[in-house]
């Protein structure tokens, strides 16, 4: 996986601001990755292959974060035979349905995300789903950065699991170096 990252410029390194306010040396770009629609389609099957254990009863559909889980969100929908929604934040910040999505009481879902490292956007739509009264029946993800420890509220899998090196920013040792760190993912 990491070798497919390399080959097309996803696999950054320098000095990086995630999603969840923390810093790391290194950076997954899956954009850069899931721009090819072979390697979308490749990752969306195998990550629909690892999501199957959980999807005894049938699954009625996928939904993912904004931004970053859209494209393998709708690979995986495709790979299952079902529909595909996503959330997105709306302008406090919370995880909304919006363009005309619902879900139902009981629907069957699976969260799917590019890359987990604490979880929280995954663990977002989780609540999101459940509040609905639909249920989730499990979350997936390309990479866990997590070493497999992120809590979602559902059972999760990952094509690809690693212990990434992460700092809160008060300790990172590239702040004190004075090294900017920059933000290339899709959240302010």
């Amino acid at each position: 996986m990491l070798e497919l990252f390399r080959a097309t410029g996803a696999y950054l390194t320098g000095h990086f601001l995630l999603t969840s306010g923390l810093h790391s040396p290194e950076y997954l770009q899956c954009a850069l990755v899931l721009q090819f629609p072979n390697h979308a389609e490749r990752l969306g099957r195998a990550l629909a292959v690892a999501l199957r254990r959980f999807l005894a009863e049938g699954t009625d559909l996928v939904i993912a974060p904004a931004l970053g889980g859209l494209i393998i969100g709708h690979e995986v929908a495709r790979a299952l035979g079902v529909r595909f929604l996503f959330a997105e934040r709306d302008t406090q910040g919370t995880m909304t349905l919006r363009r005309g999505f619902s879900l139902a009481a009981g629907e069957r879902a699976v969260v799917v995300e590019d890359v987990v490292t604490t979880g929280g956007s995954t663990r977002e739509v989780v609540n999101l789903v459940q509040a609905s009264g639909a249920r989730v029946l499990a979350a997936g993800s390309i990479i866990d950065r997590s070493g497999g420890v992120a809590e979602v509220g559902a059972p999760r899998v990952a094509l690809a699991t690693l212990q990434a090196v992460t700092f809160a920013p008060e300790q990172c040792p590239l702040c004190r170096q004075g090294s900017p760190a920059v933000k290339p993912g899709s959240r302010k």
